[in-house]
């Protein structure tokens, strides 16, 4: 891990190629909440997010973590939930209860359904032969259920034609079916959204080739 940040700004801790990591900061960008980043490495040493440091700012040994307003929170809903709550500004919730609810509903499906079955931890317990087949599974189970969502949801994104917290963990979990070779095909409406944020500048600052500790070979 890098040296600690003293900067009022809000400190985030994470990973350049993280899911989690990666809505939390798709948020914080199109809040146009200005940030720094400490990245915590999840394989060298076997794992910054190990280290008794970490250990004191996350209990559960997980990117993401925000340091914001004198708190330290963990778990990326969570955090965008507190965003939303304490800056309401550029909201990325509607005002319309249901279409909360719907929005609720896919972050849900993503975050708990589909994205923890990709964590390394999970992954390093498959073994590497079996890993490939098993994120195909489960995306592809995944994403047969939001398709069907959002063909009663979507509009130009997730719900309607804002840009909402289900549009913030659905790009990441694109990047993730495409990394494990997921036929996307049968999920239109997901590819749709996908190349419509694909260029938005909160989405693409927030992309993992645009992260400091992105390695240089990757990077754009």
């Amino acid at each position: 891990m890098s040296d600690p940040i003293v900067e009022n700004k809000p400190v985030l801790y994470s990973y350049w190629r993280s899911s989690c990591s990666w809505r939390v900061r798709i948020a914080l960008n199109l809040k146009e909440i200005p940030y720094d980043i400490k990245a915590v490495s999840l394989i060298k040493g076997g794992g910054e997010q190990h280290c008794n440091e970490y250990r004191e700012v996350n209990p559960m040994e997980q990117v993401p973590s925000l340091c914001i307003d004198g708190h330290t929170l963990i778990e990326s809903l969570n955090i965008m939930h507190y965003l939303e709550e304490t800056r309401p500004q550029r909201p990325l919730m509607p005002q319309d209860c249901f279409k909360r609810a719907k929005v609720r509903e896919i972050c849900e499906m993503i975050a708990s359904g589909i994205q923890p079955l990709q964590n390394l931890i999970v992954l390093i317990y498959v073994g590497e032969e079996k890993k490939k087949e098993w994120s195909q599974h489960w995306i592809t189970r995944g994403f047969r259920a939001i398709e069907k969502l959002l063909s009663t949801t979507a509009g130009k994104y997730c719900v309607g034609d804002e840009i909402t917290l289900a549009d913030c963990c659905l790009v990441p979990q694109v990047f993730n079916a495409r990394r494990f070779h997921v036929d996307l095909r049968p999920f239109p409406i997901i590819l749709r959204i996908d190349r419509e944020l694909e260029n938005h500048p909160a989405f693409r600052a927030a992309h993992p080739s645009s992260q400091p500790d992105c390695p240089p070979e990757v990077a754009k």
